[in-house]
């Protein structure tokens, strides 16, 4: 059962382990078979290096597992919420990688201070509000998916692929699941260097609009210029 689909997401979590954003069983991939309405994400506590594509976990978009014999990852309904809410992404990933769970603690929006951080992400990567007492008490992981959707309102999550969870981490989407850990290894990248440079220059406020736009278009959207056609 979506087979394909499960390779793909086998390998991109895969990918976060290698590119060094978890420890141990820490975070999960996963993606959505847009047709089909199915989600296959990494099973909760399964060491990575056991895995494989057949203890993936199938389930529809309101969480009922339709294939696998291992439980979901703990954060699925965080998952569900951000493909129901954002219909052009095709897959998530959630690490608890280092900068950028530093910034998400300190409930501070990572601000685009450079270029680099301008080619991925056009403004700042949002730091969502805390939750409540009873979000956390009654739907914890679904109301950290909601938070999330808030925090962008009607803005393109395309155009800014993740967000920080207040207290928690980052979670970063895109249109495949390998895009989706693209997006996550850039944006810890951009945290660290935002970090050394408000150590190093506190009073930075981000660089211009033009500048931000210069960096970003030339990457994304019709007028793109980067790269081979």
């Amino acid at each position: 059962m979506l087979r394909e689909l499960r390779e793909k997401v086998l390998e991109a979590n895969l990918e976060v382990v290698r590119r060094g954003l978890v420890l141990y069983t820490f975070g999960n991939v996963s993606g959505i078979d847009r047709a089909e309405n199915l989600v296959v994400i990494k099973p909760s506590g399964v060491p990575y290096e056991r895995m494989s594509a057949d203890d993936l976990v199938i389930t529809d978009l309101e969480g009922r597992q339709v294939w696998g014999e291992m439980r979901p990852s703990s954060d699925l309904a965080t998952h569900l919420h951000l493909y129901r809410s954002f219909s052009e992404i095709g897959g998530v990933v959630h690490t608890h990688s280092e900068f950028a769970t530093a910034w998400a603690q300190a409930r501070r929006a990572i601000p685009p201070l450079g270029t680099t951080h301008a080619d991925y992400f056009h403004g700042p990567v949002p730091v969502t509000r805390e939750l409540t007492a009873e979000e956390i008490e009654k739907d914890y992981v679904r109301a950290t998916g909601v938070a999330i959707a808030e925090c962008f309102g009607n803005r393109d999550p395309l155009e800014v692929p993740a967000a920080l969870v207040a207290d928690h981490g980052p979670f970063c989407w895109g249109r495949t699941p390998d895009e989706a850990v693209h997006n996550a290894v850039v944006l810890e990248a951009v945290a660290r260097m935002a970090s050394h440079t408000v150590s190093l220059a506190p009073e930075r406020a981000g660089i211009s609009q033009n500048l931000l736009d210069r960096h970003y278009f030339r990457k994304h959207g019709a007028a793109a210029t980067y790269g081979q056609s």
